[in-house]
């Protein structure tokens, strides 16, 4: 492991744990605080067919279903997940970005990392050198960013000379 993946992967690491993300679901309201409105449609909605099954002779037998499947999907929404970043889903593209999406390209990488990698002795200058540009070019850099470092730097495009005779 190079100095910038150790150093990524410490800083991945203080994220999740700052942060709780540890793949567990938790109980929340913030369904309720962002959506108010749909809370109250689906109650309604619930509300609105159990009176239809409980007029109804033929539905009526089966309203228990109706209320055991709606706490089921009721309980879907009140249940947060923070997923667990990880320095091995960086540059991978597979089922992880249905779960939590690309956070690598969208979330920016904290200062003291960057101070971290140009103040280490063990990361090498032109390491050093192509994150410089790249704080030039970008200003704030993303997970990826700092990944694509600890690959080797890709070779300049050579120009070949035509001669015109």
């Amino acid at each position: 492991m190079t100095e910038i993946q150790r150093l990524l992967t410490q800083t991945i690491d203080d994220i999740n744990q700052r942060e709780k993300r540890d793949n567990r679901p938790r109980f929340s309201i913030s369904f309720i605080r962002k959506h108010p409105g749909l809370f109250v449609a689906m109650y309604a909605a619930l509300l609105a067919t159990l009176v239809v099954m409980l007029l109804s002779e033929t539905l009526i037998g089966s309203v228990w279903l109706l209320v055991v499947l709606f706490i089921v999907f009721n309980a879907f929404f009140f249940f947060d997940v923070n997923p667990r970043y990880r320095y091995e889903d960086i540059d991978v593209l597979d089922f992880r970005v249905c779960y939590n999406g690309e956070w690598y390209n969208t979330r920016f990488v904290p200062p003291s990392l960057i101070e971290s990698i140009l103040q280490s002795p063990k990361v090498e200058a032109e390491q050093k050198a192509r994150l410089k540009k790249m704080i030039a070019t970008k200003g704030e850099l993303s997970f990826y960013d700092i990944f694509t470092l600890s690959r080797p730097a890709p070779a300049p495009a050579s120009t070949a000379a035509v001669s015109v005779s």
